[in-house]
């Protein structure tokens, strides 16, 4: 069995992993966006969805595994109310990613179709870049509660 100190590490490495890969795709797949370069954003929207793919993916998967096994070490149980709001904040998170990744990849398809920055990008494209950063914030949001109140752990 994993020592305690081993599983938080990698509970703490793929948290970060699943936040900071979360906020830098985000970033600067809207700067690519803002800077209207096509190229640019073919470019964002290719490794905004291998991002997804390699790093946040297997956090998504090693998050649970990892909390779970923490939770067992430290005798918690599921009735603590911060962790029952912690795991429905990480659901929420999920329900907001799951969608995400969809548009991120529907969005890299419209651009690698419409590669040309003369060509005008389809409307569906900002539809859906519109419910990408719509669902982004509640995400973030949830990561960032779910990050107190691991660290707080308030009674």
């Amino acid at each position: 069995m994993l020592s305690y100190a081993l599983l938080k590490t990698i509970h703490i490495i793929s948290s970060t992993l699943l936040f900071g890969t979360g906020l830098g795709s985000a970033f600067y797949y809207l700067r690519a966006q803002q800077s209207k370069n096509r190229q640019a954003l073919l470019f964002a929207s290719k490794n905004v969805v291998l991002a997804d793919w390699l790093f946040t993916t297997p956090s998504v998967i090693i998050q649970p595994i990892s909390g779970f096994l923490l939770m067992h070490k430290l005798h918690y149980s599921f009735d603590i109310w911060w962790i029952k709001l912690a795991l429905g904040l990480y659901i929420l998170t999920g329900l907001c990613w799951l969608p995400v990744v969809y548009l991120q990849i529907k969005m890299h398809a419209i651009i690698k179709t419409h590669p040309d920055p003369g060509q005008k990008l389809p409307m569906q494209y900002f539809k859906y870049e519109r419910w990408w950063f719509a669902l982004g914030w509640p995400a973030f949001i949830s990561v960032m509660v779910i990050f107190y109140l691991m660290v707080a752990k308030p009674t």
